[in-house]
Order: C-alpha cells, then sequence, then structure tokens
C-alpha cells in the first residue's frame, strides 16, 4: 500500500507521521516501510490505493461521523418490539448500570481484574441468591451465555453416569441445539423426543421409547422456547431416574417468582441464562449462563467453571471469599480440566445480583404476575382478530406464545415488513425452524409491554389483514 503524496497524518496512527515513520525505521534499521512487511507474501499485498475517506483530526468530528452511522440503526427504543426467542427487552433498574459500572468491578473481559476488591464477595452474593430462587445449593460462576450452560450440563451428565446418549426435546431453541451438537457431537448421542401435538409438551411415549440403560441425560425446558409450560415435569424425571441418568431444566430465572423452581420435581441441574436479571439486550452480548445442582459431591467435582466458596480467616475474626476447588477448571489444572473453561461473563453476575437484591422475593412474585397476567390479555385480545390464531398449543403460556398467520393468507415475514411501517418489531419467524406449524411467530410479552402496546400491535395486524382481504 502507497500512502498518497499529500495525504494528511492520522492522529490515531502514529506511523501515518512522516517524521515518526522515519524515527521507527531508524531504530529498526530499515530503509523503507516495506522493509517491515517483507516477510508478507507478494500475493498477499495490495499495491493499489485504498480508496478511504481521509482522516478525521478533531474528536468532535469522529464522534459525529460514528454518531450518524449509529443512527441508521432502529433499536427497541425507536420501535415497539415482540421479539424474545432467549433476549429479552426487561426493565433495567438505574442502580444496575449504576452499580456495574463502579470502576472496580467493571471489565470488558471475562470479570476478573486479578484482585478482589470486594469482587469474589459480590459474586458469593449472586451464587447465594441465585440458589435461594432455584431451591439449589450450588450454583456455578456465568458461563458465556445460558447455550454453553447447557452443553456444559450435558457433558457433566456424561461424565457423572459413564453415558453417551443425550434425549434432548424436539421444540428447544434451536440455536441451543446447534450449540449441544457442536460441544457434545463427537462424544455423545443426541436424540431428540417429540412433542405432543396438541399441547407442545413433551410426547411421554417417545421418551419412554427412547430412553435406554445409556442414557445419560434427559433435558427439556420450562418455560419451553415455545412459551409453553412443561406440566409432567416430575414424570419425565422419574422416566430419567428409572435409567439412572441424570435430569437437566432449562429455566427462565425471571419466571421463578410465581413458578416452582425445577427442583421441586426433582431436577438434578438446572441451568439457564440471567438476561432477564438487569441485563440489556446488547447486539450478541449481556447473555449469562447458570448451572445449579444439589450439594453432591459426585456433581460438584464436575463443574467445569468457578465456583466461589466462603471461609473464615485464618485469625477467626472475620470471612474471606474466593474460587473454590480450582483444580477442576481448566484455569487451576489446564489440559487435566473437566472442560475447557472459555469466556466467563462475570460482570453480569454483579448486575444479577444487584437485580435480585432489588427484587426480593415479592418484587420477583409481582413481575411475574405481570408478566403472566399481560401475555394472557394479549393471548385472547390478538385472537380477536379474524384469521389469527393463538392457541397452537393448548397449554398454559409464560412470556412468549405462538401466533399463526395461515388464515391470513400472508407469511411471517410479510407480516413483520408491514409491520415496520407501524414501528413495531414483529415475533420471531418459526416458519423455518418448525415448518410443520405453518406460518408462526412467537411474540414475546414482558413488562415492558403495556395494555396501550398490545392494542396498537392489535389494531396494525388487523388492518395487515383486512388490507390484503381487500385486494383477494
Amino acid at each position: 500500500m502507497e500512502i498518497k503524496p499529500g495525504s494528511k497524518s492520522h492522529p490515531y496512527m502514529p506511523t501515518s507521521v512522516p517524521a515518526t515513520r522515519d524515527e521507527m525505521l531508524e531504530t529498526l534499521g530499515l530503509e523503507k516501510l516495506e522493509d517491515l512487511i517483507k516477510v508478507i507474501p507478494e500475493a498477499l499485498i495490495y499495491k493499489g490505493h485504498l480508496d478511504i475517506p481521509g482522516p478525521l483530526n478533531a474528536e468532535a468530528d469522529l464522534k459525529q461521523h460514528v454518531d450518524g452511522i449509529l443512527d441508521k440503526n432502529i433499536s427497541c427504543s425507536n420501535y415497539l418490539s415482540f421479539l424474545g426467542a432467549g433476549c429479552y427487552r426487561h426493565y433495567v433498574p438505574a442502580v444496575c448500570d449504576e452499580i456495574n459500572s463502579r470502576s472496580e468491578f467493571l471489565t470488558a473481559y471475562v470479570g476478573d481484574t486479578y484482585s478482589d476488591h470486594g469482587k469474589f464477595q459480590a459474586f458469593f452474593e449472586f451464587c447465594s441468591m441465585m440458589a435461594e430462587l432455584l431451591d439449589m445449593d450450588v450454583v456455578s460462576y456465568p458461563t458465556f451465555d445460558g447455550g454453553q450452560a447447557v452443553c456444559s450440563a450435558l457433558r457433566m451428565a456424561m461424565r457423572i453416569t459413564g453415558k453417551r446418549e443425550l434425549l434432548l426435546p424436539r421444540t428447544m431453541n434451536p440455536e441451543i441445539l446447534s450449540q449441544a451438537v457442536d460441544y457434545c457431537g463427537k462424544d455423545a448421542v443426541i436424540k431428540l423426543v417429540n412433542y405432543d401435538s396438541e399441547t407442545g409438551q413433551l410426547d411421554i411415549e417417545d421418551l419412554e421409547r427412547n430412553a435406554t440403560d445409556q442414557t445419560a441425560a434427559v433435558f427439556f425446558e420450562n418455560p419451553s422456547y415455545l412459551g409453553f409450560l412443561e406440566e409432567k415435569g416430575r414424570e419425565i424425571i422419574n422416566i430419567a431416574h428409572k435409567k439412572n441418568a441424570l435430569s437437566i431444566v432449562y429455566t427462565d430465572p425471571i419466571s421463578l417468582g410465581i413458578l416452582e423452581p425445577p427442583s421441586s420435581y426433582g431436577a438434578d441441574l438446572v441451568c439457564g441464562d440471567i438476561q432477564p436479571l438487569g441485563i440489556h439486550m446488547h447486539f450478541g452480548g449481556g447473555c449469562a449462563g447458570f448451572i445449579a445442582s444439589r450439594d453432591e459431591e459426585r456433581i460438584i467435582n464436575e463443574y467445569p467453571t468457578y465456583l466461589i466458596g466462603l471461609a473464615e480467616t485464618k485469625n477467626g475474626r472475620g470471612f474471606g471469599w474466593g474460587r473454590a476447588l480450582n483444580w477442576r477448571t481448566s484455569h487451576g489444572s489446564r489440559e487435566k480440566g473437566k472442560e475447557y473453561m472459555g469466556t466467563a461473563a462475570g460482570l453480569w453476575a454483579i448486575t444479577a445480583a444487584v437485580y435480585l437484591a432489588l427484587m426480593g422475593p415479592q418484587g420477583m412474585k409481582e413481575i411475574g404476575e405481570t408478566i403472566i397476567s399481560r401475555t394472557y390479555y394479549a393471548k385472547e385480545f390478538l385472537a380477536s382478530i379474524g384469521g389469527i390464531n393463538t392457541t397452537s398449543f393448548k397449554s398454559l403460556s409464560f412470556k412468549e406464545f405462538p401466533v399463526n398467520f395461515d388464515s391470513t393468507g400472508l407469511s411471517v415475514k410479510e407480516i413483520n415488513t408491514r409491520l415496520l411501517e407501524y414501528e413495531i418489531f414483529g415475533g420471531k419467524d418459526l416458519s423455518s425452524e418448525f415448518p410443520e406449524l405453518g406460518q408462526t411467530a412467537l411474540y414475546c410479552i414482558t413488562e415492558m409491554i403495556t395494555e396501550t402496546d398490545i392494542k396498537k400491535l392489535a389494531e396494525a395486524l388487523k388492518s395487515i389483514v383486512t388490507r390484503n382481504r381487500g385486494k383477494a
């Protein structure tokens, strides 16, 4: 690459300043810049002029330029959104952002600053409050996201039982299923269990047909990816236990203020994502997974993640917090770790701890009641529009539910495109993930969606459907 004669120096690239570049080359004992990159194969070097804008020398100009690019985006702050499917728009109390941006906590990577500053205590408080919410004894330090928590829980079950067969529901989140296939696939035999077409819930007869003495784990979601509640949790878990397999349940923690935790119907491992607990939606971030279990040595020894413990100090006058049983992890013993421990998300654990402390049991109960009541209001209101069906499954729903548009003559893609004219993001298109459901979208209702919002959506859908009928 040549620098154009007369081109300006870039304020953030020291080597673009001729005097600085010459000084650098002199120090290195080189004559020209090309000598510095001569190890790069000739065929890979671009020899023309890059057609890029000139440098922005003032920070104010740079900010204006970047703001102009960002303003092209349309966010959920601009439009009404009914998207969910794994990442949710819940209200984030200001104190969550205030505390997680404190310098002793804030770090862009992993959550470790390799010093304490109260961080280990904050992690311990997160684990303690999550344990209370889940009614479990042990809760892990956060994994990268809920999908990774599922994958690690499945591999834990394989190590604990010494078996390879994993039974997963056909209705599960397709993105998490894809992660599980990649993460466990070479060492596991993954079988998908059918669902009851009327309720969406697991087909018990198909589960019994597939469960064998080689089954390591039976996994299901509650609430499910499609929003319905699995009512046969105890029956499913009993089938798993008869085959000496573990049961793993994926749950939404914000539902547990009103729903019984999976431990109450016998789950061995519970996992999920804490993004609903005081964490904004980010473009590909803001997620953090958890794994929880009873206090059993055979299970605890197979956690691949950090565990945060509490112990008396040497002088017996206080307590200290730190990592427990660190030898299990790839951080503690590298290649001998239970699994490679990838990027964690410690900052979000602190954020979720702030949220849980702020809400308390009563707050979690109230938000659960708000979400489920608005969900049912939306289901019934949308069902009153001719051609729209919100009863794909005859099961109870929490936060999400499928909406079928087959009778409208429009595809979900067409519906969602037309909803943009009303400044509305429609539901997640399920037509490719679950083609047997036809033109169906997954709609999400959180406490951020008001009665007015639901009526606005209904009016927009009614107008779209009516206009389409007029054309037919």
